[in-house]
């Protein structure tokens, strides 16, 4: 019997590592969250009032993009910009908006014929801005977050 009481009390100390449970902290959690996270798709994109009746994300990026596209055609077609030579160009524009609908041009990729011809148009496209509707936020998850993205507008002055 002593021997049995023995072995008994050995297996009962050896399986108190097995009960340890092997705590996770938070930072733990969310580093592995943020790990398999896609930051490069987001549900909701960045819109304008304009855009809230529409139900699928292809429709309200499509409306996005065309009421920014718009917004800035519209301006630099009221402004008088007088050539030497025809301007047929596709200026790629890197845009941001930011958590609070701010939105920023990043960078302006044009031809050195259209700047040199257009020497204000880095200035004109972000005056345009200031024309267009309030922007709202792209969301992720329930929280609004900061995108970035390039879109092509066509220069054709003549």
């Amino acid at each position: 019997m002593k021997s049995f009481f023995i072995i008994v009390s050995f297996f009962v100390l050896s399986s108190c590592d097995n009960l340890n449970v092997k705590k996770t902290s938070s930072e733990a959690i969310l580093n592995e969250e943020l790990q398999t996270f896609n930051w490069e798709d987001v549900d909701v994109y960045p819109s304008f009032s304009v855009c809230d009746d529409l139900s699928s994300k292809t429709e309200q990026q499509a409306c996005f993009q065309n009421t920014l596209v718009g917004g800035i055609t519209d301006y630099l077609t009221k402004e008088d910009l007088v050539v030497t030579q025809d301007i047929n160009d596709t200026i790629l524009l890197s845009f941001r908006v930011d958590r609070l609908g701010k939105l920023t041009v990043l960078k302006v990729d044009l031809d050195s014929i259209t700047e040199r011809e257009i020497p204000n148009i880095k200035r004109l496209i972000n005056q345009s801005l200031d024309t267009l509707p309030e922007v709202y936020p792209a969301i992720k998850r329930g929280q609004q977050v900061t995108t970035e993205f390039n879109l092509p507008i066509i220069i054709n002055v003549r």
